[in-house]
């Protein structure tokens, strides 16, 4: 059962941006970063508190995601990437991702903190970072 409300066009925009975000990180990699989306759009809070449905949470600016703005989120969304999205979308989580508002690939190691945010942990190439329950209680 899906954890947000979306259409077709949400699940390919989401598997475009998984896949654009961290496709050299593997499907694994591609997963997390869906879930982050799915948390910035379930979480009504931090810097995501008008963020109502997958294309507000990918076209979001400031804050949004470096692969809408540098040019790299022209592919189209391939089957198995459809089916990465949809296991986010119908609540699937993956740690450290599983309630992170954050991620980035830094030049060297994760820092303590991103965003006021916690690090929970490094996947491949990049650091995930996660507010506090409190703070955030919809993406637990």
């Amino acid at each position: 059962m899906a954890v947000i409300q979306h259409t077709e066009e949400d699940v390919k925009l989401l598997a475009r941006l998984m896949r654009a975000e961290a496709e050299g990180d593997g499907q694994l990699g591609m997963l997390m970063v869906g879930n982050t989306g799915v948390n910035r759009v379930r979480g009504d809070c931090s810097d995501f508190k008008d963020i109502r449905n997958v294309r507000d949470m990918v076209y979001q600016k400031p804050g949004g995601f470096e692969a809408t703005v540098k040019g790299y989120f022209y592919q189209r969304a391939r089957q198995q990437d459809i089916d990465l999205a949809r296991k986010v979308i119908n609540g699937k989580k993956y740690h450290p991702a599983s309630a992170s508002l954050w991620f980035f690939r830094p030049e060297g190691s994760c820092p303590a903190q991103w965003f006021d945010q916690w690090n929970t942990g490094r996947y491949k190439a990049h650091c995930f970072f996660a507010p506090s329950e409190s703070d955030c209680p919809n993406v637990y």
